[in-house]
C-alpha cells in the first residue's frame, strides 16, 4: 500500500482571517474541554489506582508517530446537564493504526462516570462497531466501566439500538472472520460483561474486575458475601473459570500483549478499488478558507475545492455544462480512485430549451440548490460509479431541492426520488463532507447519515436543519402567533421581537454541528484544511473490505 502522506506544505501565511478564525479557536477549545473526561481529578483517581485514562492508552496502543483519528468526540455535548455531563459519551472511539494495520478502538473512560454507560454511550459503541462491520476492521475495546447507567436504564436497555445491538455486533463481526481483541482493565460489570468475552481474545489486568454481579449485588439477592478478587478478579478467571485467556500485571503489559497479538493476525484481501490505487501525487496547495466563506453568504466554484483536495489537482468533471448545480466527476485521492458528488455554490445561468415564453431563452440558478436537470445527473453518475466500483465523496453544502410551479412541472419530485433511489441502493463506499448547509430533502440526496455513509464529517461551518434558520424562526414563530391568537392574546410589537428572538435563538443552537455531533448525526467535526488527510485514510479504512455487493436500484423513476 502506497503511503498516505500527501498534502503539499500550505503558505506559511495560512492563518484564517475573521469568523474562521474564532470557529476554528473555539473548535480547539471545545475539545480539549470534551477530551479532559471528567477532568485532572478525575484522571488523578485513576493513576492512583496505577492506571492510565482512555486516552493515554490508545496513545500507547498506536503505532509511534501515527495518527488516531477519533470519531464521535462531541458525542453528548452539552447533554445531560442534570447529571453533570457526559464528556464524549463516556468512551474515546476512532480508528489508530496497529503493527501497520487500521483498527477501531474502543475505550471506555473511566473518568465520567466511573465509565457508566449513558444512552448516547451505548449508541456511539453501536456507531463505531457498525463502522468496523462495514468497513471490516478490526476492533480493540478497552474496558472500564462500571457498566448501565441505573438512573437511565429504561433509555438504555431495550430497545433494536441500545445496549443489547452491541453484543448483536459482537457476534455479527465474529462470524464474518472480522477480528476482535478486547482487554478488561478496570471494572466490568453486569451485561456489560457480555461484550469482552465475545471477542476472540480477551485480556485481563491485575486488580480488574469482571462479573455479571459485583460483591454487594450478590449479598443483597443471595446472602452470599465473597470479595471481588475471588468473585471476579483476574486470578480466578485466568485459573478456575477459564475465562481470560491472558493475564497480565498492568496496563502497559495488556496494550504491549495486544501490539503483539496484533501484529500476528492475517491481511485480509483489500476492496476491488484499492487494487487500482497508484502512488499519491500532492494536492495543490490552498488554504480551504480562504475559498469557502465561513457563513455561508460567499459564493464559490466548488470545483476549486474538488481540485484542492484530489491529486495533483486532476479532475475529471461528467457533463460539466448540464445539471451545473451539481458537480459530478472521477478524481484520485491518496492515489485512491474516487468519484465527487458536490453542490456547486456559484450563481448559474442556464440556458432553456427552445420553445418557451418568447424571447426568454435563460434563467438564473441559485449555487446550492437542486434542479431537476442536476438530480438527473446526478443519478447517472452515481450509477456509473457503482458500475466502476469507485468509492462516493459527497461534498454537501445543499440549501434543498427548488420549489415552486415550474420545478414541479418540470418534475423535481420525480427526478429528485431518482437521485434518492441511487444514493440508496449505491454499493460502492460512501463518504460524506458537510462544508455548510445540510437543509431538508439536500440532507437526503447529498447521503446524510439515514443514508448509511461509512463515515460522515462535518466542518465547523456546517448548519444541519430542516430549513435554514431565518426560514425556520419566520415559520415557528407564524405557528406561536396563531396559538396565541386562539387563546385571545394579541401581542405587541416588544413581545413579538422577545418571541421572534427566543425561536431563533433556539434554532441557531440546534444548527450548530455540535448539536448534530452530539446526537452522532455526524461522526466528527474537523478543520477544512485536514479534509484531504482525514478523507485519504477513510479510504484506507473503507479498503479494507473486499465485498461489494450487487448493485439494484428497484424501480427507476424515469
Amino acid at each position: 500500500m502506497t503511503p498516505s502522506d500527501t498534502r503539499a506544505p500550505a503558505p506559511p501565511s495560512s492563518t484564517p482571517p475573521g469568523a474562521w478564525a474564532e470557529a476554528l479557536a473555539r473548535l480547539a477549545a471545545d475539545q480539549r474541554t470534551v477530551r479532559a473526561g471528567g477532568g485532572p481529578k478525575a484522571q488523578q483517581r485513576q493513576h492512583e489506582k496505577n492506571r492510565l485514562t482512555a486516552r493515554e492508552r490508545i496513545a500507547r496502543l498506536i503505532d509511534e508517530g501515527t495518527p488516531f483519528d477519533e470519531l464521535m468526540t462531541f458525542a453528548g455535548w452539552e447533554m445531560y446537564e442534570d447529571v453533570g455531563g457526559c464528556p464524549s459519551g463516556g468512551t474515546v472511539t476512532g480508528i489508530g493504526t496497529i503493527a501497520g494495520r487500521p483498527w477501531m478502538i474502543v475505550a471506555n473512560d473511566a473518568t465520567v462516570k466511573a465509565g457508566a454507560f449513558f444512552p448516547i454511550t451505548a449508541k456511539k459503541v453501536i456507531r463505531a462497531q457498525t463502522i468496523a462491520l462495514e468497513n471490516h476492521l478490526p476492533v480493540v475495546y478497552l474496558v472500564d466501566s462500571a457498566g448501565v447507567y441505573l438512573p437511565m436504564q429504561d433509555e438504555i436497555f431495550p430497545d433494536q439500538d441500545d445496549f443489547g445491538r452491541v453484543f448483536y455486533l459482537n457476534a455479527r463481526m465474529s462470524a464474518k472472520g472480522i477480528p476482535q481483541i478486547a482487554a478488561i482493565m478496570g471494572n466490568c460489570v453486569a451485561g456489560g460483561a457480555y461484550l469482552p468475552v465475545m471477542c476472540d481474545t480477551l485480556i485481563m489486568t491485575e486488580g480488574s474486575g469482571l462479573y455479571l454481579a459485583g460483591p454487594a449485588l450478590v449479598k443483597a439477592a443471595i446472602g452470599q458475601v465473597v470479595d471481588s478478587e475471588e468473585l471476579g478478579g483476574a486470578d480466578m478467571h485466568a485459573s478456575i473459570a477459564g475465562t481470560v485467556d491472558y493475564k497480565e500485571p498492568d496496563d502497559a503489559a495488556a496494550l504491549a500483549r495486544i501490539r503483539a497479538l496484533a501484529g500476528l493476525y492475517a491481511q485480509g484481501d483489500l476492496a476491488p478499488f484499492a487494487r487500482r490505487r497508484r502512488e499519491v501525487v500532492p494536492a495543490p496547495a490552498r488554504d480551504l478558507t480562504e475559498l469557502v466563506g465561513f457563513d455561508g453568504a460567499q459564493t464559490y466554484d466548488v470545483r476549486q475545492l474538488i481540485t484542492a483536495l484530489v491529486d495533483g489537482g486532476e479532475f475529471h468533471e461528467f457533463k460539466p455544462t448540464y445539471g451545473e448545480t451539481l458537480v459530478c466527476g472521477f478524481a484520485r485521492v491518496g492515489g485512491f480512485p474516487v468519484g465527487f458528488v458536490a453542490n456547486q455554490r456559484t450563481v448559474i445561468k442556464k440556458k432553456l430549451k427552445s420553445g418557451g415564453e418568447p424571447g426568454l431563452r435563460t434563467r438564473i440558478e441559485v449555487g446550492g440548490v437542486i434542479y431537476g436537470d442536476s438530480a438527473d445527473k446526478a443519478a447517472r453518475f452515481i450509477l456509473d460509479a457503482n458500475q466502476a466500483g469507485v468509492p462516493l465523496v459527497f461534498l454537501s453544502d445543499v440549501t434543498g431541492f427548488m420549489v415552486g410551479r415550474d420545478s414541479e412541472q418540470e418534475g423535481i419530485i420525480r427526478r429528485g426520488a431518482k437521485l434518492v433511489n441511487a444514493v440508496s441502493n449505491s454499493v460502492v463506499p460512501k463518504i460524506t463532507i458537510i462544508t455548510g448547509g445540510s437543509f431538508g430533502a439536500g440532507n437526503y440526496a447529498m447521503n446524510g447519515k439515514a443514508y448509511a455513509p461509512r463515515f460522515i464529517f462535518a466542518w465547523p461551518s456546517a448548519k444541519y436543519a430542516v430549513m435554514s434558520g431565518n426560514a425556520a424562526a419566520k415559520t415557528l414563530l407564524d405557528i406561536q402567533l396563531a396559538a396565541l391568537k386562539r387563546a385571545g392574546h394579541q401581542p405587541d410589537d416588544e413581545e413579538l421581537q422577545r418571541l421572534y428572538d427566543e425561536v431563533k435563538a433556539k434554532y441557531d443552537a440546534e444548527l450548530d454541528p455540535r448539536y448534530a455531533a452530539a446526537r452522532l448525526w455526524v461522526d466528527e467535526i474537523i478543520e477544512p484544511n485536514d479534509t484531504r488527510d482525514r478523507l485519504i485514510r477513510a479510504l484506507e479504512a473503507c479498503a479494507q473490505n473486499p465485498v461489494q455487493e450487487e448493485f439494484k436500484v428497484g424501480v427507476f423513476q424515469v
